[in-house]
């Protein structure tokens, strides 16, 4: 696997320090990555592995808000056994030397805190690599919540979604990601888009599925950030009809990404792409092909 980076990234953001985390990296197919965009476009940006699987980062944010640690996803988690890591191409151990069990835990103490820093938890949505670090298996085989004095967020209607799985959608959600979370009153279920703290609010997204909501870091003096979640996975996703074939609402996701991106754009906003596994944030262009992104000295 080509290596995510970095393991951990800081900067002022407005009036906040913001930290970029890796909670590890996937390997995933390029195929279902990209949908219905053949194999011969997409392949010119990001090149396969003999097993036609592409390197995926697990990107997280870490913002020192001055009512709380926020963390924003929590990667794939330790949960899982290593053949489910084999199929999907998940590492998400520390580098050697590095502190805490999980990639995800090693940037947050290089970072400067602990897991018991964090007050609030916000999940883009309940996908295994979003929310499987979320929680923790102990010897004894009980889960309990990974950040124990956190509050948990999520949209009301993905984890109705998420408990109502289908076969085409089970194998992404693992009720021991967010079930214990709900049943100790950690986890709450909001509606719609809600400030969660002053300047940090959520927005729904949907598309990737029907209650994704990305997150928006409004750091003052115009300086706006937005995790984008799974809604634009990764750089290469910026062009409108780039659309995962893990979407489960695919031309919704095309509507949400055609305004999303058009007030990016206007607004001049940071992005952060959260399965990009080397470019973690850059801002949005549009020209007579699209979107995409804009290099360093190039204007929107």
């Amino acid at each position: 696997m080509t290596a995510p980076t970095p393991l951990h990234r800081s900067y002022r953001f407005g009036r906040w320090n913001v930290h970029e985390l890796q909670a590890g990296g996937q390997l995933l197919d390029g195929g279902a990555m990209f949908g219905v965009v053949p194999k011969v476009l997409w392949e010119r940006r990001i090149a396969a592995d003999e097993r036609n699987r592409i390197p995926m980062g697990m990107r997280c944010l870490l913002v020192e808000h001055e009512d709380g640690l926020v963390l924003v996803d929590t990667g794939a988690g330790s949960k899982e056994t290593p053949r489910f890591h084999d199929i999907y191409g998940v590492e998400n151990s520390p580098p050697e030397g590095d502190p805490g069990p999980t990639a995800l835990e090693a940037a947050i103490r290089i970072a400067g805190f602990t897991p018991e820093d964090v007050s609030l938890v916000v999940n883009t949505h309940l996908h295994f690599d979003h929310a499987g670090g979320n929680t923790v298996r102990d010897e004894d085989g009980t889960v309990r919540a990974a950040f124990p004095n956190a509050r948990y967020v999520v949209q009301k209607g993905e984890h109705r979604y998420a408990s109502n799985a289908n076969e085409r959608t089970t194998a992404s959600y693992f009720p021991a990601n967010y079930d214990p979370l709900l049943a100790s009153g950690a986890m709450e279920l909001i509606e719609g888009p809600m400030e969660l703290r002053p300047g940090l609010s959520v927005l729904p997204t949907p598309g990737h599925t029907p209650h994704h909501q990305s997150v928006i870091l409004d750091g003052g003096g115009g300086d706006v950030l937005c995790f984008l979640g799974d809604i634009v996975p990764t750089q290469w996703h910026l062009p409108l009809p780039w659309i995962m074939g893990y979407d489960v609402e695919p031309l919704v996701s095309l509507e949400t990404k055609r305004w999303l991106l058009a007030r990016a754009v206007q607004e001049e906003w940071l992005v952060m792409f959260e399965h990009d596994a080397h470019t973690a944030t850059g801002r949005v262009g549009r020209d007579g092909k699209g979107y995409h992104l804009l290099r360093e000295g190039e204007s929107q």
